[in-house]
């Protein structure tokens, strides 16, 4: 008789290293898919837990905000836009509390925004030695999600500036804790903010697709 979940803790530590991977590798999915199969790449895209609508709405939402943001700002600051669930988290650099505001403001006018969180710094720009140190961070947090129990790394958006970790996501609050923890014993992370939004146990229940066995692990 197969032992499942053996198979799926198997299945799990290669998933982190996948990850990891994703650092160097533009096509991630694709990679994960010839490792481990189409099924569980479905179970791990049923860890999203926004509609389909809102996850299309983030989408855009990234996209104008990158582009009438990076107009704004020029050549003398750095600024990333992350959007989940329609809440906006503004990341980077800036060259003044002006322009701090202009950017805020920008963002919040976008269609479909519904709360900015605004953590810009007044700094000189990043640099790419810098920015390629917080992509590292961000993958071994992932990975580092996909390796315990009990959290679904794909209901968590995770973004670093500066060695700080922003955790976005639609997440229970044992959750949320768990989450801060494993982060906060990654190599390398200053300090961890959480951006979640927090939702029922049976609202979790009711939307996921994985297997019983797996959630009692």
């Amino acid at each position: 008789m197969i032992d499942r979940q053996r198979v799926w803790r198997d299945i799990r530590h290669p998933l982190a290293t996948i990850i990891l991977c994703g650092v160097v590798a533009t096509t991630l999915q694709g990679c994960i898919e010839m490792a481990i199969g189409s099924a569980v790449m479905g179970t791990i895209a049923a860890g999203d837990r926004r509609t389909f609508g809102a996850q299309t709405e983030d989408k855009a939402i990234v996209l104008k905000g990158e582009g009438r943001i990076s107009n704004l700002v020029g050549g003398v600051g750095h600024v990333n836009v992350a959007s989940f669930n329609r809440k906006v988290l503004l990341t980077g650099e800036v060259r003044d509390e002006a322009m701090k505001t202009a950017v805020e403001r920008e963002a919040s006018n976008i269609e479909g925004v519904q709360s900015v969180v605004n953590e810009l710094v007044i700094a000189p720009a990043s640099s790419l030695s810098s920015r390629s140190g917080d992509s590292l961070i961000t993958a071994k947090v992932k990975a580092s999600f996909v390796d315990t129990r009990d959290l679904y790394a794909n209901a968590i958006k995770v973004v670093t500036e500066r060695g700080v970790v922003y955790l976005m996501g639609r997440v229970a609050q044992r959750e949320g804790v768990l989450a801060g923890e494993v982060t906060r014993n990654v190599n390398g992370v200053q300090k961890v903010v959480k951006v979640f939004e927090y939702i029922d146990e049976n609202e979790i229940k009711q939307m996921t697709n994985v297997p019983e066995s797996q959630n009692k692990m």
